[in-house]
């Protein structure tokens, strides 16, 4: 016999456990990334939902940050609530600079129903409406104007 080969296993006995096997893994395919697999939804996504957020945040920013504020006194001539599909109140105040003489008119959007119902039970009075301005509010669907009334008291003659 040669040197160089190698002695023959024993086989197994009948006393010893089973041997263990070495489990053989299917192969596995190639694994292709999302974006590859969802390329149609992630850019209708990517398309529609970023405009979307887009205009979501910029209408918030332009809703809580005010430009100025201020108060004007006049006599409010009308109020009402208007839109197609988005309802909001619109008034009129006819502010004076003597008695009689309509100098200016100040057109407003009133966000809140109650403080629209207190204005209207003013109209025809002679009221002080502070106003915050909102500027760059994306659609009239939050007011036709960029002034919206945050409070209102009458003011005694």
């Amino acid at each position: 016999m040669d040197d160089t080969t190698t002695p023959m296993a024993e086989p197994p006995s009948p006393d010893d456990p089973a041997p263990e096997r070495a489990e053989v893994a299917a192969p596995t395919p190639p694994r292709r990334g999302f974006f590859r697999r969802h390329w149609l939804g992630t850019t209708l996504t990517t398309l529609l939902g970023l405009p979307v957020l887009v205009l979501t945040v910029w209408t918030v920013v332009a809703l809580s940050w005010s430009y100025s504020t201020g108060k004007r006194a006049g006599y409010v001539q009308k109020m009402s609530r208007k839109g197609w599909l988005c309802k909001t109140w619109e008034g009129t105040l006819y502010t004076d600079i003597a008695r009689g003489f309509r100098a200016d008119s100040f057109v407003f959007t009133v966000r809140s129903d109650s403080l629209a119902h207190a204005i209207e039970a003013l109209s025809g009075k002679r009221v002080a409406v502070d106003y915050q301005q909102h500027i760059g509010v994306p659609t009239s669907c939050f007011g036709d104007t960029e002034y919206f009334v945050v409070g209102v008291r009458a003011l005694t003659e």
